[in-house]
């Protein structure tokens, strides 16, 4: 790929990458992390789809914290792929539950795809993982 294409390119992830990153921050994130407990225990809940009942405020309070650190990160660029995997698995959860709650599940579902699509490409060239050599790209 000539070196204006791939500009282009990292320009267009940078991009993509703050948007999501901005949207799992102060949208979905910022509203489950500043819920506190009692939100937590409520979000924690839908582990018991997954025969897992124990420690719901802790289960909780993970799917918030990725969501909200996992949103920065994703802005930043940094720890990319780790983040992303932690992602899909809240994204799984979310898919769940709202199935099981008869909901449309297609939030989820999109943000799951744009997060594999993430994981094929990798952060770009402008990120915190490429300044640091670690983007494998």
């Amino acid at each position: 790929m000539d070196t204006s294409r791939r500009r282009l390119v990292d320009l267009a992830l940078l991009v993509l990458r703050v948007g999501i990153g901005i949207s799992f921050v102060f949208v979905y994130g910022w509203s489950k992390i500043s819920g506190g407990p009692g939100t937590w225990a409520d979000l924690g809940q839908n582990m018991a789809l997954f025969g897992i009942t124990f420690w719901p405020t802790f289960w909780g309070f993970m799917a918030a914290a990725t969501e909200f650190v996992g949103g920065l990160c994703l802005m930043l660029g940094l720890l990319f792929r780790p983040v992303l995997g932690l992602l899909l698995v809240v994204m799984t959860v979310a898919f769940t539950s709202h199935v099981a709650a008869g909901e449309g599940p297609w939030h989820a579902t999109e943000m799951a795809t744009v997060f594999v699509a993430l994981l094929i490409t990798g952060p770009g060239r402008y990120s915190v993982d490429a300044y640091f050599g670690s983007s494998q790209e």
